[in-house]
Order: structure tokens, then sequence, then C-alpha cells
């Protein structure tokens, strides 16, 4: 029986969502994200808080239960709160800048690193060493930052690369005499 499944998403004020053609909608002050349904469960509105049933005790259906409330309640804080991840850069010359629809990245290559933003992310620099990646959609935010990050991730002699700041990187002691 999922454990997370089992909880009905809470649907805050200024959210609306809505069923139809198996696909669920939440529409709120941060955009619009749309969900496909599998035929495995079954999702009802009820008042203000929307119920995730499997329609089956197959593990498919059982497994789909929780993991189609976790995409619903991710959904529904998206377009209402958003979400949002920090990345730090650490090393000597390394440094980003927003120019226009780019993320510029100088990271100790012969060459700049230019990634285009895409258009449901934003990006911020606070400072050259602090990047911000906000936006509705939980997947999209992660999956930009991992992108970034890849780029020149964590070494662990120096600490030098692109980590996220809840990251803590293990340090190891370089070579003896």
């Amino acid at each position: 029986m999922s454990r997370v499944g089992k909880y009905p998403v809470t649907v805050p004020s200024g959210v609306t969502v809505t069923i139809a053609n198996q696909q669920l909608t939440a529409k709120g002050k941060l955009g619009q994200i749309v969900l496909p349904l599998t035929d495995e469960v079954d999702v009802s509105m009820e008042g203000t808080q929307v119920w995730v049933k499997p329609r089956s005790t197959t593990k498919k259906a059982r497994m789909m239960w929780g993991t189609t409330r976790a995409h619903v309640n991710n959904m529904v804080k998206g377009v209402s709160e958003g979400f949002k991840i920090n990345l730090e850069i650490n090393g000597v010359g390394y440094r980003a800048a927003v120019q226009g629809k780019n993320l510029q990245l100088q990271l100790g290559y012969s060459h700049d690193i230019v990634y285009p933003i895409p258009a449901d992310v934003q990006i911020a620099c606070e400072k050259p060493t602090a990047i911000t990646i906000t936006g509705a959609s939980r997947q999209r935010v992660g999956q930009v930052a991992a992108e970034i990050r890849g780029y020149r991730g964590p070494e662990p002699y120096k600490g030098k690369g692109i980590k996220y700041d809840t990251e803590t990187i293990l340090r190891k002691e370089g070579k003896k005499k």
C-alpha cells in the first residue's frame, strides 16, 4: 500500500485543477502545467482536495498510485509557489552572467559556455558566483540545474566547479612527498 498515495492533495486558493480527457491541468499565478494520466489510477476532485486511487491491486497500479499523487502535489505547489534551486560557483576566474536570453559561463575552459535559458525557467545571477534557477515545474528546474552543473562538476581536491548550495563536497587530501 502506498504511504504517499493515500493522502489527498490540498489545492490552495488561487489554483484551479481540472480533470478532463485523461489529463490533469493545474493553473495558477505562475503558469499552467498539464499531466497526462495513466489507466492504472483514478484521479478525482472532491471539494478542494485531489484524491488518487489505484484501479486494481497490481504492482504497476500501486507504483503509479504514489507516483501520480507526487506529480499532482508538485504541480499544485509549482503553480502556486514555484520551485527554486541555487548553484554556487567555486574557482579562480569562474563566473556566470545572464546576457539577454542566455547564461554566459566562464569555467576555466578556452571558450565561454553559452547556455540558452528555456522559456519556462528563469535564471538570475545576483553575484558572479551564484546562480538562482526558478520555475513552476519541479522537473524542469531540476533538469536545468543539472545541465548547468554538468558543464563543470565539483572536484574533490580543490573544490572547484559548480555545486548546489545545499551540497557538501567531500574533500580529498592531495598526494604526499
